[in-house]
């Protein structure tokens, strides 16, 4: 059975969210960038990072004490669940809220890699133990409108229609340049058959139409032989009629005469 996820209401963009943590950065150091950074990654609506990277006082946490919290943070921006636990111990500890917007993300980017996405992926890469937990995650990002789609419960999969974009890390530009190239080059391939499908329809719809008018000239022609060939042949029975009328009128009516033989009976001569 598949599960619909009502569609949540309209809510206030990302960038509109990230707003203010951008501007406290400008401001925080040390410690208070620190702070910065967890309320961020638990902040809900918040799913892109890359501004806050690239604030100066989050890129002085790289080399510092704190770095574990500036990888953490790129790990939310470009990574997955997976990612954190196969370098669990060069992190902080998570908190709940940090962990389901992990997960979340996860979500996301296996949205981005396929349109259905069986639970066993799913639970693997989540870790998670169980179907119910999958299922009230799959429906928590259908309800933040990351992600829309629908449970396939019978199939055990995910379908997805739609996802938010993640951020992009510097060195996936090209790629990300390439597909677009291979997306336009086929864009380009699918117009030119279009047209040249049009063309054929055209040519076809006017050999059609000139079919149809020889055929049509035809029909007409037979109507009018039909119809002189039946003006001719009435006209032929009202000659033959007249004729025989006339041929009647001509004829003279025979002239008999009586003749008695010796027996006494009468014998008839035409004159």
């Amino acid at each position: 059975m598949a599960v619909m996820a009502e569609k949540p209401p309209a809510s206030v963009s990302q960038s509109v969210l990230l707003e203010q943590y951008l501007i406290l950065a400008k401001a925080a150091k040390g410690i208070a960038a620190v702070g910065l950074i967890k309320q961020v990654l638990e902040a809900p609506g918040i799913y892109v990072f890359g501004e806050l990277l690239d604030m100066p006082n989050i890129k002085e946490l790289a080399t510092g004490e704190s770095a574990s919290y500036f990888h953490l943070l790129n790990v939310f921006a470009y990574g997955t669940f997976t990612n954190y636990l196969e370098n669990k111990t060069k992190f902080p500890e998570l908190t709940q809220a940090m962990i389901t917007k992990l997960r979340h993300l996860t979500i996301v980017s296996l949205a981005t890699k396929s349109k259905c996405i069986p639970y066993s992926t799913l639970l693997k890469e989540l870790d998670l133990h169980n179907l119910r937990e999958l299922e009230d995650l799959i429906i928590e990002v259908i309800y933040a409108d990351i992600v829309r789609g629908k449970l396939d419960q019978k199939n055990n999969q995910l379908e997805i229609d739609y996802t938010i974009g993640r951020d992009i890390q510097t060195d996936d530009v090209n790629t990300v340049v390439s597909i677009l190239q291979e997306w336009c080059t086929s864009c380009e391939t699918i117009l030119s058959n279009i047209e040249s499908q049009i063309t054929k329809a055209n040519s076809l719809k006017d050999f059609n139409m000139k079919q149809k008018q020889q055929i049509e000239t035809e029909v007409n022609n037979i109507k009018k032989n039909l119809k002189d060939q039946s003006q001719d042949s009435e006209e032929q029975m009202a000659t033959d009629s007249r004729e025989s009328v006339t041929d009647k009128a001509g004829k003279k009516p025979s002239k008999t005469k009586g003749l008695r033989g010796s027996s006494g009976k009468f014998w008839q001569k035409s004159s």
